[in-house]
């Protein structure tokens, strides 16, 4: 035989028609043409296929590839029929096929013709098809996506984790792992699970230099936001990623109804239509595709220009692996993350039922997702990090893309902290995870502190001139820094390394970065301000302030009944100067609009024209009258005078659901006679009472009126009396 080398890339050039190989896949596949057990470590993009394709097409026999994502398996024999001149080069092997299809299959391997045979891990387990394959001659098992096997991976399969039992049976066959994603803890997982702690690992870096890095909070305004973003990037490809099937469809119809060209995808829809969504997006029909984060989309397009997420994932290896769908071909790729605590408190909430070890996991993975999204150091070095790798964020390449590089927050010595830190953890006995770590420093006890007596050490409390958020943040860019790490076997203990110990004997000088603080942005009816977005016009703002009042006092109503605080805030963002574009501000109908606006929209034409003020115009994003349905059964139930119990049963909601229901229906100027109701719940005296209260009143929120009821009145009385009110007063 030639020196494999000449081979190699002859080889290479005759299959793929590449001249050059691209980073690791040389090593990668010499390792496995020389029969190696080998794992390779490769981002998505870096050429992972390949590795193991050219060995099958230039070894004898049947390279089996195992692989857990149908659309992909296909994808890839589709690829390889078009390289050879023989049909059978490559096969699935799954439940699909027909009897017929199944002998078709046998019949190419036998004869030699098969090079590559994917299947899925289930149909491995199948006794006929493992007796069928110890006949014949196996080059190599391949397995893609080896991250399923670890629970640590954030697509753990169980059906992985019985793979080395099933390849032990066909013979002494080398092995190769490949994943996309794998932290430290992960690798070690998937190498011990596979007995193949000799193989030969390639680890290709993470570093994806033309991504830039981006995290904002998730606000009411999101929908704007992206619309916005989108529009900028007008006639470009982007994926948005979102929890939930209906929040898929959600986002799909606003920006559709928008003018954005967009298509769901996800589980939920049927086989023929996600095939034709993919297409209208890989043919470039449609510019951006909405997917659920949970179903993997076999899309390899090198020209994804974004790649949003609605929702925050569920781990940094998830996050990872979508944000790389992004500029796979080197050129420009704009990653953004919406983060609330919110969502993760619900992420959490998911958790709940399955068992503890698997909760623990989970809410480990999630913890790190948290640290990513409050962070305010590098987040391609935080990302880097968590995968094992170096980076230095000064001279490294892709250091200024992300957002905390080029808007660096303060930085503030924290030498003395980082010793004490360092001390607290070495002096409790390197037993705690971060969270205890910080409970001690602040002087907090859980059960964990009582039960090691750590509460009684003269060392509790002695950070508490500093909040859990200085220390947990502190924790974090102490671990990036190397001066503790978190023990894998007990995931996320933490323990001093050398440096660390070294640094407590010689502390030097610790910038450190003070984290992002998301609040959490509230959506009621109640809030006395929604904070919109921080860049509403305040001017303004003022301005239809004194306007409303005078408004109000003309009609002698109190102002919250002409328009509310959000809506007002709404219109310093919008500049509506039309009664059409009125209608577009947030809790405010056409009828609403035409009773009340013509006042306002010459104010804010003429304050416009005076200031110079260039409209967003694509601020004002289009509803898709999602809830118009529900509306419109509550507004005829009501005419009906059916109950308002039976209302809420009748679509699954709580009280307080329908109740929010009804106030927006209100607020946005449409009627609802409820007095049958009322009457019902209060006597005269009492309705009276409440009703006076809000028209002497200047304002409407609920918790006013319960201070000021002093209990005599429950939150749902005072709310059904608000809703009567302000459907007779402003409407």
């Amino acid at each position: 035989m030639k020196s494999p080398e000449i081979d190699l890339h002859k080889e290479l050039k005759r299959f793929f028609g590449f001249t050059q190989f691209k980073g690791l896949q040389e090593d990668v596949v010499k390792s496995i043409i020389t029969g190696q057990n080998t794992f390779v470590i490769m981002p998505t993009g870096g050429g992972k296929s390949l590795c193991y394709q050219l060995p099958a097409l230039v070894l004898e026999g049947t390279a089996i590839v195992v692989s857990p994502l149908i659309a992909l398996m296909k994808n890839q024999v589709d690829a390889l029929r078009s390289l050879s001149t023989e049909y059978g080069v490559a096969h699935v092997l799954n439940s699909s096929l027909t009897k017929t299809e199944i002998n078709l299959v046998k019949e190419d391997i036998k004869r030699g013709v098969t090079k590559l045979l994917y299947v899925a891990p289930e149909s491995l387990t199948k006794e006929e098809y493992v007796s069928f394959l110890q006949g014949e001659k196996i080059s190599f098992v391949a397995i893609d996506e080896a991250h399923c096997i670890s629970e640590w991976g954030h697509d753990f399969r169980p059906e992985y984790r019985n793979l080395r039992n099933i390849i032990r049976q066909l013979g002494d066959v080398p092995v190769i792992g490949l994943t996309a994603t794998a932290t430290p803890k992960v690798q070690e997982d998937i190498l011990k699970n596979l007995e193949m702690v000799d193989a030969n690992v390639f680890k290709a870096s993470f570093n994806r230099p033309n991504l830039y890095y981006e995290v904002k909070p998730k606000t009411k305004s999101i929908e704007s936001d992206i619309i916005r973003f989108i529009n900028q990037h007008k006639g470009k490809s982007g994926v948005i990623y979102c929890l939930s099937r209906k929040k898929v469809e959600e986002i799909a119809n606003v920006l559709q109804v928008n003018g954005v060209s967009a298509v769901p995808y996800h589980a939920g829809l049927d086989a023929k239509t996600r095939a034709r969504h993919q297409d209208m997006f890989l043919m470039e029909d449609v510019d951006v595709v909405v997917a659920t984060i949970a179903f993997g989309m076999g899309i390899d397009k090198p020209d994804v220009r974004f790649v949003i997420h609605h929702d925050i994932p569920k781990s940094l290896e998830s996050y990872y692996q979508e944000t790389g769908r992004a500029g796979r071909d080197g050129g420009e790729g704009h990653c953004i993350a919406y983060y609330s605590y919110k969502d993760i408190e619900k992420l959490e909430k998911f958790m709940s039922g399955k068992p503890i070890a698997e909760q623990e996991i989970g809410y480990a993975l999630l913890q790190e997702v948290v640290a990513y999204s409050e962070t305010s150091m590098s987040r391609r070095k935080f990302l880097l990090h968590y995968f094992g790798e170096e980076f230095d964020e000064v001279n490294g390449d892709g250091a200024d893309m992300d957002d905390n590089v080029r808007n660096p927050k303060t930085k503030v010595e924290a030498k003395e902290q980082v010793v004490m830190l360092l001390k607290t953890v070495r002096d409790t006995k390197q037993l705690y995870k971060t969270k205890e770590i910080v409970y001690t420093l602040v002087g907090k006890v859980n059960a964990v502190i009582k039960a090691h007596k750590t509460n009684v050490l003269e060392l509790f409390g002695k950070g508490s001139s500093h909040d859990d958020k200085f220390w947990t943040a502190l924790t974090r860019q102490v671990l990036v820094a190397g001066l503790l790490h978190k023990d894998i076997e007990s995931y996320g203990v933490l323990r001093l390394t050398q440096k660390g110990v070294g640094f407590i004997d010689n502390p030097e000088s610790f910038m450190m970065t003070e984290d992002h603080e998301f609040a959490d942005d509230t959506s009621s009816y109640d809030s006395a301000s929604s904070k919109a977005n921080s860049v509403v016009d305040e001017v303004l703002i003022g301005v239809l302030k004194d306007l409303r009042k005078k408004v109000a006092k003309k009609l002698e109503v109190p102002p919250f009944v002409v328009f509310q605080d959000p809506s007002l805030e709404d219109m310093a963002l919008k500049y509506p100067i039309t009664i059409e574009e009125m209608g577009n501000v947030h809790g405010v109908s056409d009828g609403k609009a035409k009773k009340y606006g013509k006042e306002f929209i010459d104010v804010i034409a003429a304050y416009v024209e005076e200031n110079d003020i260039i409209r967003p115009d694509d601020l004002v994003v289009k509803s898709t009258g999602v809830n118009s349905a529900l509306k419109l059964y509550i507004i005829q139930s009501v005419d009906r005078k059916l109950s308002l119990v039976d209302i809420a049963s009748a679509k699954g909601l709580s009280m307080d659901a329908l109740l929010k229901e009804m106030e927006q229906i209100v607020y946005a100027g449409t009627k609802l006679n409820i007095d049958y109701w009322v009457e019902d719940m209060l006597d005269e005296e009492q309705q009276s009472e409440i009703y006076d209260y809000f028209m002497e009143s200047e304002t409407d929120a609920i918790k006013t009126a319960l201070e000021e009821f002093d209990g005599d009145y429950d939150t749902e009385e005072l709310r059904l009396v608000r809703i009567q009110f302000i459907s007779k007063e402003a409407n």
